[in-house]
Formats: C-alpha cells, sequence, structure tokens
C-alpha cells in the first residue's frame, strides 16, 4: 500500500472514530448532559468549510479520456496550492518560517568547505576508482579485437596469452578498483557524520536562539515536526545521499568521457537520451521542493492538532469536544493526503522517463554498432566496449536521479530548519549597564495578537529589596506582566528597566544575573543532580550547589538519591516527581543569584504543606533581594510589602496586604473566599 493510501485509510478509520464519538461526547461528559450537548453544539454550528475542495475528488463515473483530464486538473491544483502554501509561509509574520535555496545552498556550501580535505579525498578516491572501473570495458574491447585479429591470421598461440594478460590485468584492475571503492566509501561516511555533526549543531543554536515569543506563536506542533521529522530527513540525506550524490556524478562523467573515447557515434544514443531525462529531471526538481514542504507543513499541522487534544484532553471531554477534535485530525489527514499525491505523481512522472530512457540505448547501440559493423567504420571490439559503458552509465545515472530525490527531500526538511535561523531576534544587547536594581515598569502594555492588548498601560516601581505579590483572575495578565518584569517578552509600548538600562538591552547573560524567572513550568534535563542545578552558574562547587538544595529543603532527599549529587536524572534515568523537579528549578535560581527574582506560582506543582515550608525556608536567603511572586494562594500575598490586584490587564489595586483588606474591594473579596 502507498504512502496516500494508507493515509486516506487511516483517514476513514478517523472518520468512524469521529461519527462514534459524537454520538457519545454529551453522555461522556462529566457536565450535564444537556450543557455537555450545548458545547458539542456550538462547535458543530460553526460553519465547516472542506479542507479538500471537490475538484480534488477522482470523478465515479467518467469516460478514461475524462478521467486522465480529471487527473491532470488535480495535479495543477494541488501544485498550486503547493506553491501558495509555500508563498504563505515565507511571507508569514506568525509561525515559523521557511528559508530559501539560496540559503540552503549556502549553508551546504559553508558545511562541505569545514570539511575541505575530507571532500577532495572523496572525490579523488571515487575518481580513482571509477577510472579503474572504466579500464575494464576498454580493455576488454581491445581483447575482442585482438582476439579476432589473430584467430583470423591464425595465431590461436597468441590469442589465447592475449586473453591470459587480458585476464590478469582485468583481476588487477578489479582488486585496485576495490580497494579506491573501500577508501571512497569509507571516507565518504567519514564526510557524511562530519557535516551531520556540523549541521546538527547549528540547528541547535539556532533552536536555543529563538524567541520564545515567536515559539509560542507558532505552537508546539511546526517546532517538534522541525526538530524531529524534518531533523532525521537532514540527517538521512548528509549522511548518505550527499555522498552519494557525489559518487555518481563523478561515474556518471567519467563513464560519458570514456564512451565518447570510445566511440562518438555509439555513445549518442546514451547521450541523447540522457539529456532528455534530464529535462524531466529538471522540471521534477522545479516542482518537487514546494511539494515536499507542503508535506512537511501538513505533518507539522497534523502534530500541532494532535498535541492540543492530548494535552487538553480533559477540557476536550469536559465539554464533549471528542467528535469535534477527531473531525479536525480528519480534515489534517486529508490534507497531508492530497500534499502526497502531488508528490507521488511528480516521483511517478519521473521514474516514467526514466524507465525509457534507461531501457532504449542498449537496443540503439546494437543497432548503431550494427550498421557501423557493416559499413566497416565501427568494430566488435568497439561495440562490445559501447554495450558495457552502457550498462556501466545508467547504473549510476540512475542512482545519481534516485539520490537527487532523496536529496530533494533533505533540502525540503533542512529550508524548514534553515527557516529557525531566520527568524529575528526580539531583543539588541547595548553595552549600557545597570547602575543599581531599581526594576522599573513604565505604560506597559502587550498583546499576543495585533490590536488585541492583554495589558493596558501598567506602572509599576519596586524599591530594592520590596517583595510585591501580584494576584488576580485566571487570564487576566499576572503572568505576562512577569514575563515583561523579567526580560522575557519586551512590552509593545513602554519600558522595563533595570538600574536605568531597559531589560531587552542587556546581553541575556547579563541580564540573568539581574533578573531571573521561576514559573510553575521546569525540565529536569539528562544528567547529574549536580549538572542540573550549576546549569544556573557553571563553575560552582559541590558546597554551593548542597547549600543550594539546603535552601529549598532538597538537600536531605538528595542525599538518600543512590549516588547523591552524582545521581543521572532525566529520561531513562531516576525520574523525580513534579514536586522535586520544582525544587532542583529553585535550586537554579539560588545559585544564579540575582538581586530580583519574578516567581510564578513556582510552588504550584508542590503540596500547599511542603510549599508553605519551602517558601518559609526561602525567606532567609531572599532577604535583601527584590521579589515578584505571582500567587494563587494568598498567604504569599499576605507576607508581601505589596501587593498588586490584577483585573482584565491593569492593576485594579495596589498596597499593602492591611491597606487593600481594610479597603473592602477586589484584593478583600479575593482573601475571605480563600480564608472562608
Amino acid at each position: 500500500m502507498s504512502t496516500a493510501d494508507s493515509t486516506l485509510a487511516t483517514a476513514g478509520a478517523a472518520r468512524d472514530a469521529a461519527r462514534d464519538a459524537g454520538r457519545v461526547d454529551a453522555t461522556a461528559s462529566p457536565l450535564p448532559v444537556a450543557l455537555a450537548a450545548e458545547s458539542a453544539r456550538t462547535w458543530d454550528a460553526v460553519s465547516h468549510v472542506p479542507p479538500v475542495p471537490e475538484e480534488l475528488r477522482p470523478p465515479q463515473h467518467a469516460s478514461v479520456a475524462q478521467r486522465l483530464h480529471a487527473l491532470r486538473r488535480r495535479h495543477l491544483l494541488r501544485e498550486r496550492r503547493a506553491q501558495e502554501f509555500v508563498a504563505d509561509t515565507m511571507n508569514s509574520r506568525k509561525g515559523l518560517p521557511i528559508a530559501d535555496n539560496r540559503s540552503v545552498v549556502r549553508f551546504i556550501g559553508s558545511l562541505l568547505s569545514q570539511q575541505r580535505l575530507l571532500v577532495i579525498a572523496v572525490v579523488a578516491a571515487n575518481a580513482l576508482a571509477a577510472t579503474a572501473g572504466l579500464l575494464v570495458p576498454r580493455l576488454l574491447g581491445q581483447l575482442v579485437d585482438s582476439t579476432v585479429a589473430d584467430v583470423q591470421a591464425g595465431r590461436v598461440d597468441a590469442a589465447l596469452a592475449g586473453a591470459n594478460t587480458a585476464a590478469l590485468l582485468v583481476a588487477g584492475l578489479v582488486v585496485l578498483q576495490s580497494a579506491f571503492t573501500l577508501a571512497a566509501k569509507t571516507t565518504s561516511a567519514v564526510l557524511g557524520q562530519g557535516v551531520l555533526a556540523d549541521a546538527r549543531e547549528y540547528v541547535v543554536r539556532a533552536i536555543l536562539r529563538l524567541p520564545l515569543s515567536r515559539v509560542e506563536s507558532a505552537g508546539s506542533g511546526d517546532l517538534v515536526t522541525r526538530v524531529t521529522r524534518d531533523v532525521g530527513t537532514m540527517s538521512e540525506s548528509v549522511r548518505w545521499a550527499l555522498p552519494e550524490a557525489i559518487v555518481a556524478s563523478i561515474t556518471v562523467a567519467l563513464t560519458l568521457v570514456a564512451m565518447v573515447s570510445n566511440s562518438v557515434v555509439l555513445s549518442l544514443p546514451s547521450i541523447v537520451l540522457m539529456a532528455v531525462a534530464l529535462v524531466q529531471v529538471r522540471r521534477y526538481l522545479q516542482r518537487a521542493s514546494k511539494g515536499y514542504l507542503t508535506e512537511g507543513g501538513t505533518y507539522s499541522r497534523i502534530n500541532t492538532t494532535l498535541t492540543e487534544t492530548v494535552e487538553g484532553a480533559r477540557t476536550v471531554e469536559a465539554l464533549g469536544l471528542a467528535g469535534h477534535r477527531l473531525r479536525r485530525g480528519d480534515d489534517d489527514i486529508a490534507v497531508s493526503a492530497q500534499a502526497e499525491r502531488y508528490t507521488m505523481t511528480l516521483r511517478n512522472l519521473l521514474f516514467a522517463v526514466m524507465d525509457v530512457a534507461f531501457s532504449t540505448p542498449r537496443v540503439l547501440v546494437l543497432l548503431f554498432g550494427s550498421i557501423g559493423y557493416a559499413e566497416g567504420w565501427a568494430t566488435i571490439g568497439q561495440i562490445t566496449t559501447a554495450i558495457l559503458y552502457t550498462e556501466a552509465l545508467w547504473g549510476p545515472f540512475d542512482m545519481l536521479v534516485s539520490t537527487v530525490d532523496r536529496v530533494q527531500v533533505g533540502i525540503a526538511s533542512t529550508t524548514r530548519l534553515l527557516g529557525i535561523a531566520t527568524v529575528p531576534p526580539d531583543r539588541q544587547a547595548g553595552d549600557d549597564l545597570p547602575v543599581g536594581s531599581e526594576l522599573v515598569g513604565t505604560d506597559l502594555r502587550y498583546a499576543y495578537r495585533a490590536d488585541h492588548d492583554v495589558l493596558h498601560g501598567i506602572d509599576l516601581d519596586l524599591a530594592t529589596g520590596e517583595r510585591l505579590a501580584i494576584v488576580g483572575p485566571s487570564g487576566s495578565g499576572k503572568s505576562t506582566l512577569g514575563r515583561l518584569l523579567s526580560g522575557i517578552h519586551g512590552p509593545r509600548t513602554g519600558s522595563v528597566t533595570v538600574g536605568g538600562v531597559e531589560l531587552t538591552a542587556l546581553p541575556l547573560d547579563t541580564l540573568r544575573t539581574e533578573v531571573a524567572l521561576v514559573t510553575q513550568e521546569h525540565h529536569v534535563f539528562i544528567g547529574s543532580v549536580r549538572d542540573n542545578v550549576v546549569l544556573a552558574r557553571e563553575g560552582s562547587s559541590d558546597e554551593q550547589v548542597r547549600a543550594a538544595l539546603r535552601a529549598v529543603d532538597a538537600l536531605d532527599w538528595v542525599e538518600r538519591l543512590p549516588e547523591g549529587l552524582d545521581t543521572k536524572l532525566g529520561s531513562g534515568h531516576h525520574e523525580l516527581t513534579p514536586g522535586r523537579a520544582q525544587q532542583i528549578a529553585l535550586a537554579r535560581l539560588i545559585l544564579a543569584d540575582p538581586h530580583t527574582i519574578v516567581l510564578d506560582e513556582a510552588t504550584s506543582l508542590i503540596d500547599p504543606r511542603t510549599a508553605r515550608h519551602l517558601e518559609g525556608s526561602m525567606n532567609a536567603l531572599l532577604t535583601g533581594r527584590t521579589v515578584v511572586a505571582i500567587a494563587h494562594r494568598l498567604h504569599t500575598a499576605h507576607d508581601a510589602d505589596r501587593i498588586a490586584v490584577v483585573i482584565d490587564g491593569r492593576i485594579a489595586e495596589l498596597g499593602s496586604h492591611d491597606e487593600l483588606v481594610a479597603r473592602d474591594g477586589e484584593y478583600a473579596a479575593l482573601w475571605r473566599a480563600w480564608t472562608s
């Protein structure tokens, strides 16, 4: 079954599942049946635009001519859709862009230039191997002519002696070719792995430089697809297809030279048909890149929908949206199937021409050879050599075309990966350094979408050593404000300064010694406990690591681990609970030692008793530092010097706990609800 057919089969299965799920959505929801049914109807009432136009569906009843015409029409429509997708992606200001072909050529050129000696070794070894192999047909052709001449002259012994000598030479050339081929394969493998390592390092650096705001707007599905499928495809192309393309190109070029030197006329069938095949190859290359880029984009779309559905599984179940999400996935698969059908058609057209070009030269060489032998301008030896060269030529040429196809897929993936590097930075580091540690925010506005501000002109002036708690309902803008105050995002208008310098104008290594953010999200990297903590400050001693762990009440359980600080953490090693993983993140913060700390619900994954104890243990360490605590547990606000109540992107109230309770406003209502 082809990829497109299997994709369509999957789509059919998803469609059936969606119908079944649609019948049970309301009953599966924990909401009241009527409310769940109303939720499902709300989503179903949205106008559903078919993901695949009717023009892309084959006719059910038509003649052969009509079917062929419809097939061509569908192919041209898929081609236009691919062109539109690539144009939209390259010009889009949202999501992750793709690079142009020139960037890919420059990138591959720079990778090969770093391995210049290996490239020369690969070319030389393959040239020598091809030359040794091409001498064999010439020797056999000369042997045929000399044997015919000796037999006709009655020199049978001379003919046998010549055959023995030729056999020894051929054996020697075969051994020599094997040695050169081994050297060529070895150097090609080393070149491929070296280029792959450089390419992966470049991609990782590009990903780590991505502005967080662009990653969030792109969605996790696209980035995940690029760093998994596209990296894998690029790896295969760099490791295998690129060296093979070099080998095949050298072999084809040298074989053509050998064919012409043997007989110009007998080489014409191969040269002419190869030129015809190259026309189709060129046509294929002009279209395939957009097709493969579109394929990659549809895979990103599938991953995005799947990720959103899995991450929001509880919401999907609660609101009775299982059928809707399955239909969304069904639509994504249908779109992807159309993209795959387009590239499959391009390959079929290419290989159809290649099959004709591959088979015809043998017949034409024999025909021209027969005429030439009868007319006396070609010998049997030349005909023999020409036939052998024809066989020797089309094998590498066929491999070259197949390799070009694989390289084309790799180029499409590389284009998507290089697109990550084209994302402009969201900040420009300056030379000014802070004078003092005062954190000041002025007229702060921020929008995730154009013309939709989530913060509306917030002003905050934090004194050194002050503890400010930011509270408010979910979605009010608390976390966004925290990101602006920590320099993660730059405000749309206004400024956030520390010591008189704009946060986004500070180099990142300097910024993180001034202001640090710890969120409810955390990550444990593969490595020891020590490695995970010293990420915040390389070169820290074990005693400093222990002090940081002790400050967050983690030292006791770390010392009980099998190897203490040397215990391996992360995937495949010792797994930490969410609470302990958050303690490791807080220990990094302690070791980083910034003068201003923004805690965005940093203890939300720890049980209340442990969180309260942890926050109490941190108080002594946080003394003298400016602390901004975004909290949903109001006991944190109770201990703060000031409390900012954020409502709908604005600071509705600002003051101490006692002042706000006495004011009997928004905070007082929250406090009563918390303590009741």
